[in-house]
């Protein structure tokens, strides 16, 4: 098993000559830690892992990014945080975070110290998702506190882009371990967290908010609003006679072995005349699947191919990478010397 990161760099950006392996040598996935604390994974085997693969990728490469997720102390539970990873490949660090001024640099350093203790170079800073109104002040203020405090660059300054935060439909499939029963050509179709809409008025008011609200609108409802689900099917008939566009996606909910959608309902839902019908169903209380889904954070993917190119022309154009070239090296480390 691969990382999604690594399968969406390889495939997006062709890189070809570096094989998945050596790309994700280190997963740490549920379990992992307490097979390390019990000693059945030893340290060494998997530093060894993380350097070997390394070098096969350096040996093949121009540049080599290696991407340490969360802040720079992740994985230190198992020895390998991303600092110490850092410092045993000798390699510089660009440390990432979201906009804001006060609060963002409390938070880099902390991890500039942590990078300090292992003898990491800083060799600049990102910050993300500004929000547009703040982006001037927190460009020019970021960028003095940096190079003033630390020595260091900004090396990029990215406004928010809210659409890239968004989930789509696969994404909502992936978070509630299910596959959509009708309107699949859809997946890719994203709604705004902020048009979530919990369904508990009745029928007549649903259809008003229907016609209503932006026509791209996420509707949760229980699985035994069996009004809901039905007047959904219907106006999207409607629509469809009258030649309207149609986007609203229904999510129904109901706690596994407790509710089911009703077999004669769930007949309508598959009619092949309504086949592309955006709907999900989720084996959650409504409570909880609502949880999730302002909880969750959806992450770009090889299949999502319109969010991806949004996002590499989003962030190209904010981001110095002459800068983070020339800032940016690998040493020898002790061993290789």
């Amino acid at each position: 098993d691969w990382s999604s990161d690594v399968c969406l760099v390889r495939e997006h950006f062709q890189l070809t000559h570096c094989p998945y392996p050596s790309m994700s040598p280190c997963l740490i996935g549920s379990g992992y830690t307490k097979q390390f604390i019990d000693g059945d994974i030893q340290l060494h085997t998997q530093l060894d892992d993380i350097v070997k693969a390394f070098r096969e990728i350096d040996d093949a490469s121009d540049v080599v990014l290696c991407e340490g997720t969360g802040h720079a102390g992740v994985g230190s539970v198992v020895g390998a945080s991303n600092a110490k990873v850092a410092s045993m490949l000798g390699a510089d660090m660009i440390l990432v975070a979201n906009g804001g001024l006060g609060s963002t640099f409390d938070e880099l350093e902390l991890n500039r110290v942590l990078c300090e203790h292992h003898g990491v170079n800083i060799g600049g800073v990102i910050i993300n998702k500004v929000k547009l109104d703040k982006y001037e002040q927190t460009q020019e203020y970021m960028s003095k506190a940096f190079q003033n405090m630390w020595g260091v660059p900004l090396l990029g300054c990215i406004p928010d882009r809210p659409y890239l935060g968004c989930p789509a439909l696969a994404d909502l499939e992936r978070l509630f371990n299910t596959t959509m029963v009708s309107g699949r050509c859809h997946r890719f179709r994203h709604y705004k967290i902020a048009d979530l809409n919990l369904v508990t008025t009745s029928l007549g008011r649903f259809l008003e908010n229907l016609r209503e609200k932006p026509s791209r609108t996420l509707y949760i409802c229980h699985v035994s609003r069996d009004d809901i689900i039905l007047g959904f099917l219907g106006e999207y008939a409607r629509r469809r006679r009258h030649g309207q566009p149609f986007e609203a996606a229904l999510l129904v909910s109901g706690r596994k072995d407790k509710y089911d959608v009703s077999p004669e309902v769930m007949d309508m839902i598959t009619d092949p005349a309504l086949s592309d019908v955006p709907i999900l169903i989720a084996r959650h209380t409504t409570h909880h699947a609502l949880e999730l889904i302002n909880n969750m954070t959806p992450k770009l993917n090889i299949h999502d191919t319109g969010r991806v190119e949004t996002a590499v022309k989003h962030y190209e154009p904010y981001i110095n990478f002459d800068l983070i070239l020339d800032r940016t090296s690998v040493r020898q480390t002790e061993d290789e010397q």
